[in-house]
């Protein structure tokens, strides 16, 4: 596969055909705004849409419909009749299809791989429609506010981080010889959502994924300084009252894997991030 780097202004040989091949046989992730929007939609409240219609947590959308193009599952939020049953919604990975997206150094950019663009297989006759830059395409797709979202998410799991950083630095735990916290932060990078989630336990899942917040879907940004605000409360809740090295060990590993964990929604590197903050760790003193 070749991965290739879009500029603003290269054009794109497609727009939508509706066929709807690009809705079998994906992954799809979603982050917990992502999910409310979703549910939203589907006058549900965000914990039934996640028991209808998602896998391990919320983290990932069913692909359990109607086989259909190459003989793939359908997402569960398609129609074959009526395609996407909640395109007003759809997921930021729905809105690039078929270009990824890369933040780095503070800047974000776009990219395909491949020598050409899945829909000129799936759905030949975009091949006629009229050609968009990358730009032009985004904004069709209001892709803006989703980014918006994901880029949020992305500093909320470094805050989340943080916290499992405070733990074992400040507390005196990383001077106690201790090698198992380490051990565990870079194990739980090459863990899947199923595994993660199992080890986070329901409670924080649901925290992270589902949370009561009032705040309308319509401004990302307020959401998610509200869902931060929850789960900082929460955390200091939890924490204030630890006083063993074993408590402060158990608490700083639960907060890193609720970070990994929420690094596969906003489709991260989570591997990289893993051994990333372990070896952050250990330029501040950590032992693994």
């Amino acid at each position: 596969m070749i991965k290739t780097k879009l500029n603003s202004n290269d054009e794109l040989p497609l727009t939508c055909s509706r066929r709807g091949t690009c809705c079998h046989g994906k992954i799809v992730r979603l982050n917990p705004w992502e999910l409310k929007c979703l549910a939203e939609v589907k006058n549900l409240t965000p914990g039934k849409f996640r028991e209808l219609y998602c896998e391990y947590g919320g983290i990932i959308l069913k692909f359990d419909g109607a086989a259909g193009w190459k003989n793939q599952p359908a997402c569960s939020q398609y129609s074959g009749n009526s395609g996407c049953s909640v395109h007003g919604a759809r997921p930021l990975s729905c809105r690039l299809y078929p270009l990824g997206r890369k933040i780095q150094s503070g800047t974000s950019g776009y990219f395909y791989n491949g020598s050409e663009f899945p829909c000129l297989d799936g759905c030949p006759e975009v091949s006629g429609l009229p050609h968009l830059t990358v730009d032009e395409y985004l904004r069709g797709q209001n892709a803006d506010r989703f980014e918006t979202a994901q880029d949020s998410y992305l500093e909320l799991m470094q805050n989340i981080a943080d916290v499992a950083f405070m733990l074992l630095l400040d507390t005196g735990l990383a001077g106690s010889d201790n090698r198992e916290t380490l051990r565990l932060w870079r194990k739980a990078g090459s863990e899947s959502p199923a595994e993660l989630a199992e080890h986070i336990g329901s409670e924080w899942v649901d925290f992270l994924m589902i949370p009561e917040i009032s705040t309308d879907t319509g401004n990302p940004v307020s959401f998610i300084k509200k869902h931060y605000d929850l789960l900082q409360k929460k955390a200091q809740d939890n924490f204030e009252d630890l006083q063993t090295d074993n408590q402060f060990h158990e608490a700083s590993v639960l907060m890193m894997r609720l970070a990994l964990f929420l690094s596969h929604g906003i489709g991260a590197d989570t591997e990289g991030l893993a051994d990333h903050w372990v070896n952050t760790a250990k330029s501040h003193g950590a032992v693994d």
